[in-house]
């Protein structure tokens, strides 16, 4: 499918590696061009360049904590006025709540509630302008079911959920959506180190903790970063105009509901 996007520019956040990894680059099979973020030079270098290969699309990388005002605006400086905004960042480790001090608790809100809201207040105004726009922020399915031990991670996220409903539903009428994409269980690198933590802590091999969690998914397996890429990729195609304001969950049937 042509997604009707080829010569837009987009930035993604927290993308040399995962989930944010797999958006950036279903984003340039589509032909847009990027800015791609990370904290790792080499990493992220690395990714840039695999990227510009195998796609031919400009991509721009850029070493910054988007958590911070310093990071934000070095992305923005890179790109002043995006069609698309993927947010994507670190969460909060796996800490019973009972640990968490004022100050973490405030840094869990600023990674996974404050910093989208702030990437979106600045680049907002010029996709409503231009009559395109797409933002996708990537949540967690832990809003809609909560896990022991993210509950910081669950809380700020679904404060971002809340806060963007009405917001999307101010500039849908200016072709610029906002949705949310939920994920579950993915093989990624932030997957398999909880895993790692959770044989140690259960003293099983890290294999029967791997077997254990694909045990609890419907699809019997992990999502790959790819598929959740092209997920993403679709949400900011032209033809998913008429979608915003919504959570999209790519769980393999894990969350236990009809609705």
């Amino acid at each position: 499918m042509d997604l009707g996007i080829r010569g837009r520019t987009a930035i993604v956040c927290a993308s040399s590696q995962g989930l944010g990894r797999g958006c950036a680059n279903a984003l340039a099979e589509a032909g847009v061009s990027l800015v791609i973020n990370g904290r790792n030079q080499a990493l992220l270098e690395q990714t840039a360049q695999e990227i510009r290969q195998a796609w031919g699309v400009s991509v721009t990388p850029v070493l910054a904590d988007v958590s911070t005002a310093e990071g934000q605006t070095a992305l923005l400086n890179a790109c002043p006025t995006p069609d698309i905004l993927i947010n994507n960042n670190g969460g909060p480790p796996v800490r019973n709540f009972r640990e968490l001090d004022r100050q973490a608790i405030l840094s869990g809100v600023t990674m996974n509630m404050v910093t989208p809201i702030e990437l979106i207040q600045r680049v907002i105004d010029s996709m409503v302008n231009r009559g395109f726009g797409r933002i996708v922020n990537i949540t967690s399915y832990s809003v809609k079911m909560p896990i022991v031990g993210l509950d910081l991670s669950s809380g700020a996220r679904a404060g971002l959920t809340a806060f963007m409903a009405g917001v999307a539903r101010s500039v849908a009428d200016k072709n610029v959506t906002i949705n949310n994409l939920l994920p579950g269980s993915f093989d990624t690198q932030r997957l398999r180190s909880n895993l790692s933590l959770a044989a140690k802590r259960n003293q099983v091999s890290e294999a029967e903790a791997v077997a254990r969690s694909i045990a609890n998914i419907p699809a019997k397996r992990f999502g790959t970063a790819a598929e959740f890429g092209q997920t993403c990729a679709y949400l900011c195609s032209v033809h998913a105009g008429f979608m915003t304001g919504q959570n999209i969950l790519l769980d393999g049937g894990a969350y236990p509901a009809a609705f």
